[in-house]
């Protein structure tokens, strides 16, 4: 039987690693910065075209569907055609999503954008993140998982930052963000492009397309307590972008679209500093403390939107936001044990699909319930979610050689 693995490229790896892992984590930051600046602007579009909390809504779900389903059936294909090919083509799916956001001004302009971000997204998530475990430094031994887990946490708060400052303080304030966004997302493609491919060509890409679903079988034994932590964490993500921007506007009483930037940043931002604290303790022990601490978020973020209080707010997103880094690089890094080259594509498929499950299923059922529930109710439901996966992670959480 013929071998279908991706074989690594040792000679042209060789002379330019460094530059290989540099690239691929600009990249994956300008694809989710890409991702992210469109947060603040939601009030924008709010206010000036009429859209409803359920329509924002709607257009998180739309980015994750198309993200779940590029996942599914373009997860594997950076294993046969290369790292580089699959990585450009998300750039530029990323660089149409922003050019056709310059001109919004019905929810459905916006649905699309969004829908073109997810394919990108997803593509991205897949060989952007395997292209950088695959040259990432062996030392220190947790640079692969966290950097691979959390850029993304890291784009999306540099993309809601910038964006909420150039609406703000800039000109042009619906259409210099994509534009700044654009020229990154191209830069990041040339460098991509000059750098090194790990996977050599091999057959099986049309056969690749089949929708599969895997880990390796010494991890698979992670997969509840790690499908808990991902759907829990990312819910609460993608509740920080359809719902975040009316309670900071309408809860807590400020329209400032640096302020609201800066909120969904201090969910993602703290995400890159507390994964690499998590890599202290074993993956079993990261997640418990992760889940814990993300669950003492929740109860600090209900309290300050009752009470209406937003330096509350924001303290507490910072918890909830390096808690979620402590536990989601823990269970991927959990997930990554004993991996080769040929499992990495694979497997960060279903960390993505279980990621942006959470993303997807809650928005779509918060999308429905707007029309019966506030969004401090909805929150309720949010904080819910948090407690059943802490509790799992408590109780069922389990190292890679435990099974």
């Amino acid at each position: 039987m013929q071998n279908l693995a991706p074989v690594i490229n040792l000679g042209r790896r060789d002379r330019t690693p460094r530059l290989a892992f540099v690239s691929a984590v600009i990249a994956l930051i300008a694809v989710f910065a890409a991702v992210g600046a469109t947060i603040p602007l939601f009030n924008i579009y709010r206010a000036e075209e009429g859209f409803t909390n359920a329509g924002i809504s709607l257009t998180v779900v739309a980015y994750s569907a198309a993200t779940l389903s590029t996942l599914l059936v373009l997860g594997r294909l950076s294993n046969h055609v290369g790292r580089r090919p699959v990585a450009i083509a998300s750039l530029g799916l990323l660089a149409l999503a922003c050019l056709l956001l310059l001109n919004v001004h019905d929810i459905g302009v916006l649905i699309a954008g969004r829908l073109l971000m997810g394919l990108g997204a997803g593509l991205a998530s897949s060989s952007l993140t395997a292209y950088i475990v695959d040259t990432a430094p062996a030392r220190p031994t947790w640079l692969a998982s966290v950097a691979s887990s959390q850029t993304v946490m890291l784009g999306l708060a540099v993309g809601a930052i910038a964006s909420g400052a150039l609406v703000q303080f800039g000109p042009w304030p619906r259409d210099l963000i994509y534009l700044v966004a654009i020229g990154l997302l191209l830069l990041s493609a040339a460098l991509v492009g000059i750098s090194s491919e790990t996977v050599t060509r091999t057959p099986g890409g049309w056969r690749s397309l089949r929708p599969s679903v895997r880990v390796p079988v010494q991890v698979r034994h992670l997969l509840p307590v790690a499908a808990a932590v991902f759907l829990a964490t990312w819910a609460t993500g993608a509740f920080y972008q359809a719902f975040v921007p009316a309670l900071v506007a309408d809860q807590l009483h400020t329209r400032s679209s640096l302020v609201l930037g800066l909120v969904f940043a201090a969910y993602m931002l703290p995400s890159a500093v507390g994964a690499p604290l998590g890599g202290r303790f074993s993956p079993a022990a990261a997640q418990r403390i992760g889940m814990i601490a993300f669950l003492a978020g929740w109860i600090g973020l209900i309290t300050a939107i009752t009470t209406g209080t937003l330096p509350l707010f924001i303290a507490a997103t910072i918890i909830a936001g390096a808690a979620q880094g402590i536990a989601i690089s823990a269970a991927t890094r959990g997930l990554l044990f004993g991996s080769t080259l040929s499992d990495r594509a694979p497997t960060f498929a279903v960390v993505y699909l279980l990621s942006y499950s959470g993303a997807t299923i809650p928005s779509l059922i918060s999308a429905r319930l707007t029309n019966f529930f506030t969004v401090p109710e909805i929150a309720r439901g949010y904080a819910g979610l948090a407690l059943v996966a802490t509790l799992l992670a408590a109780f069922a959480a389990r190292n890679p050689h435990d099974g």
